[in-house]
């Protein structure tokens, strides 16, 4: 179980990684974004389903290795409404209907959730002084425990730790959220606590 202390140290890492994302975010889109991290969880991955809303909510997926000196996966999960609200705003005056998703709504989503990724890595590969790089991303439009399942099947024996980074958008005068979740392998999540603990 991490400490305060380490769970302040990770939100500090995600909150610099996620401005360098509001940044790159704002360049794409054309206006503002605002990225905030309120609060980083540790816990055990199986709880996925349930922090993301339940095993039957239908969600926007989007899955990344992380290649480097320190190894794991990023998943970051996106209930319907807020994945449609995100593209509503980035591809506006385009209207997503949200029954399915078109090759330009999914090749925008996995965009941002490049974005999100490559900013924060970069944070967290300048704490831990060594190269982070993310994969190219997957992406899955389906019921949450579905898309959590597969990750666990890709993950095999990677690590059983995970970390939710809950995310805020601020688009203009509104607002959505997801779920960011940080999912070391086990010798990785030492060489992370290392870092942090130094």
């Amino acid at each position: 179980m991490l400490t305060e202390v380490q769970l302040d140290a990770l939100r500090e890492v995600s909150n610099i990684g996620m401005g360098h994302a509001a940044t790159a975010l704002s360049q794409l889109m054309g206006k503002t974004v605002y990225l905030n991290v309120p609060k980083v969880i540790a816990m055990d991955i199986t709880s996925l389903p349930k922090v993301c809303g339940g095993a039957e909510l239908m969600v926007a997926g989007i899955y990344l290795q992380i290649l480097g000196n320190a190894r794991g996966n990023i998943l970051m999960v996106f209930p319907k409404d807020n994945a449609l609200s995100i593209l509503e705003k980035l591809l506006s005056p385009h209207q997503p209907t949200g029954t399915t998703l078109t090759e330009l709504e999914i090749s925008t989503l996995k965009e941002v959730g490049n974005i999100l990724a490559s900013a924060y890595l970069n944070a967290l590969g300048n704490m831990l002084k060594m190269p982070l790089i993310p994969s190219i991303p997957l992406f899955s439009f389906d019921m949450a425990g579905a898309i959590v399942d597969d990750v666990l099947i890709a993950l095999g024996e990677a690590g059983d730790a995970a970390f939710m980074i809950e995310t805020e958008f601020t688009i203009g005068n509104e607002r959505t959220s997801g779920h960011f979740f940080l999912l070391p392998a086990t010798p990785s999540l030492d060489v992370i606590l290392n870092a942090i603990d130094a």
